[in-house]
């Protein structure tokens, strides 16, 4: 099937792909931990999301990945953060207090934004990144706001989460330097 456009929600992708040929899905419940780290367009879709979001996560957090696994084509899968609505991850996150979600943005620039809807954490993981040497901005509204209630980085138990948007660029540099990426890594869990 060819599409142009990225399906409505999970059940739209489920009806027209295959699990484990054309996506996977990973999720990792750590029972003593109200911490949910989330990378809804792993993979394929969104490089080095999901592998992010595995490391913040540690072993000491809950994660949750959907990763795009076909050869080309994988934009298709991208769910609208506000439209993500897979039942493994809304399992998940449901009793998190705190759920960051890792996306990726186009573009050279070696720089994140981060949004949400947790006002605290938000500040907290934007001045632990600037602190560690990154170019961060915190972005509230628009289509990286992360601010509708729906948003899958705010539907945890306090309705209130942070999105990260990570440029292409940062991503890039953060894979060809193990130094940067972990640096990164660390300054996000220090917020936590």
């Amino acid at each position: 099937m060819s599409r142009e456009h990225e399906y409505e929600d999970f059940e739209a992708l489920r009806q027209n792909e295959q699990e484990d040929v054309d996506f996977s899905v990973t999720a990792r419940t750590v029972a003593e931990s109200k911490v949910a780290i989330v990378a809804p367009h792993g993979g394929g879709i969104e490089p080095l999301t999901a592998e992010l979001a595995e490391s913040i996560a540690g072993s000491n957090h809950n994660y949750y990945a959907l990763r795009g696994l076909k050869k080309r084509g994988n934009k298709v899968l991208h769910i609208t953060p506000h439209r993500f609505d897979e039942e493994r991850a809304l399992t998940l996150i449901g009793p998190c207090e705190k759920v960051v979600t890792v996306h990726g943005l186009a573009g050279d620039k070696r720089s994140l934004q981060i949004g949400g809807r947790d006002e605290a954490l938000r500040n907290r993981v934007h001045q632990a990144l600037e602190s560690a040497g990154f170019e961060s901005e915190v972005v509230t509204d628009g289509a990286y706001g992360g601010m509708e209630p729906g948003n899958i980085c705010n539907r945890g138990s306090t309705g209130a989460g942070v999105q990260l948007e990570i440029h292409a660029g940062l991503r890039q540099m953060m894979k060809e330097d193990v130094a940067t990426y972990d640096r990164f890594v660390d300054a996000v869990r220090s917020a936590l």
